[in-house]
């Protein structure tokens, strides 16, 4: 049931807007798994998109140094000056793109950087083409702005990437976004200059779509993937490129809530029209604290990196040990995307036939007590999700209930 359907039962007609839009499926999961926790029950749960790590040191002396020099008042619309240094500096010396502070917005996540511009830019009927699987939210935001969401689906065959000729059929003369996210959630796929290569070139021969990448992930990658944002590549799509970012994920920063991004100052002056109406200015602290984690040290960074891909190497190796099960080797971020079709058709031994990868992750919910994401969530089945951003004893004793879930599992 939707959200606007429970609403409704209340006695509230709710706008038609959110009429298709519904609690992300993530959330749902999530509170059902940490209900089933609080009655006892021993779940571990690997659908949280956030590191276990804690926000370094230096960034949260820094937030303290704001609030005793009292930087606890309004700032600036859209960021601070010198947080609005600190990303042109960033993105000048790790992207090589240069952007002016103009061209620079905060806002509270990057969730609200993706509602800011779609809101500023899409008009009703305005198509935003979207690789899946992707993160729920995507789709659901142009929705809520009137925009109609073009789902092109890019299964494991494909590395999760969007490919060319995918992109040249689904553009239209309503086309008037694309978006892309390296490395990804869900797949922890991401795109190297060459497989960005091709996209670009097309985008080129089609002035009036401009492009959206989510950059989110960045500093998670793996291996010798080498991370490149689009624009670094094709400077002539910097006119009509919206480049997001935050420190969510590379500084453990997911509670301070501050997403950026840079793009055309056109489309950043109407953004900072859309975010006057709805919060205003981001939190004076946390803003403060993101500038430390821009400028300070990064060294940590390689240590986490490695610490995930640990966790990475454990969670594929153990997957496509399992039959049934097949995981391709994620590039970046902390997720793996498993396909589960061998498993489906199989019985519970509870009798319930698994029809669907959401009937797979009830039974690993309900029976092993392991809550993952179905593939359905992001648009792509028949998948599942698993975040190792957790302890690697909890991800082995994960793991090792989902092994004896499979094997229980009968033709």
């Amino acid at each position: 049931m939707t959200v606007s359907a429970k609403i409704e039962e209340a006695g509230f007609r709710p706008a038609s807007r959110i009429a298709s839009v519904s609690v992300s499926k993530i959330l749902q999961i999530g509170a059902k798994a940490a209900a089933m926790k609080r009655d006892g029950l021993p779940v571990i749960i690997l659908g949280a998109g956030e590191p276990d790590f804690d926000t370094p040191d230096n960034v949260k002396d820094a937030a303290k140094r704001a609030i005793d020099a009292g930087e606890t008042k309004y700032t600036a619309l859209d960021g601070t000056p010198a947080l609005k240094k600190a990303i042109v500096e960033k993105f000048r010396r790790e992207n090589g793109v240069d952007y002016t502070t103009e061209e620079v917005t905060v806002a509270t996540g990057a969730k609200q950087i993706l509602f800011n511009a779609f809101m500023a830019s899409i008009d009703p009927g305005d198509e935003v083409i979207i690789p899946t699987p992707y993160w729920t939210s995507y789709s659901d935001i142009v929705e809520i702005c009137g925009g109609v969401s073009v789902l092109i689906p890019c299964d494991a065959k494909a590395g999760f990437r969007l490919q060319a000729e995918q992109l040249e059929k689904a553009i239209t003369p309503k086309t008037r976004w694309v978006l892309l996210n390296s490395p990804s959630n869900p797949s922890g796929a991401a795109y190297s200059a060459e497989d960005y290569r091709p996209l670009l070139d097309m985008l080129l021969r089609h002035p009036h779509v401009w492009l959206m990448v989510d950059d989110m992930y960045e500093h998670i990658t793996y291996d010798d993937f080498a991370f490149v944002t689009p624009v670094a590549i094709e400077p002539r799509l910097k006119e009509r490129t919206l480049t997001i970012n935050g420190v969510s994920k590379a500084y453990a920063m997911t509670g301070w809530r501050i997403g950026y991004a840079g793009g055309p100052k056109a489309l950043i002056k109407a953004m900072a029209v859309i975010q006057s109406q709805a919060t205003s200015c981001p939190s004076s602290v946390s803003q403060a604290a993101s500038v430390e984690a821009l400028n300070g040290p990064q060294d940590f960074l390689k240590d986490r990196r490695d610490s995930f891909r640990r966790r990475r190497d454990l969670v594929v190796s153990r997957l496509n040990a399992i039959d049934g099960l097949e995981c391709r080797t994620p590039e970046g971020a902390f997720y793996t995307f498993s396909g589960c079709s061998g498993v489906l058709g199989k019985t519970t031994p509870m009798g319930k036939t698994l029809e669907a990868d959401q009937d797979f992750t009830d039974y690993l919910l309900e029976e092993a007590h392991v809550a993952v994401v179905p593939g359905s969530a992001f648009g792509l089945s028949p998948y599942f999700r698993i975040s190792y951003a957790t302890s690697e004893t909890e991800l082995v004793e994960a793991l090792d209930r989902i092994e004896r879930a499979c094997a229980a599992l009968r033709t």
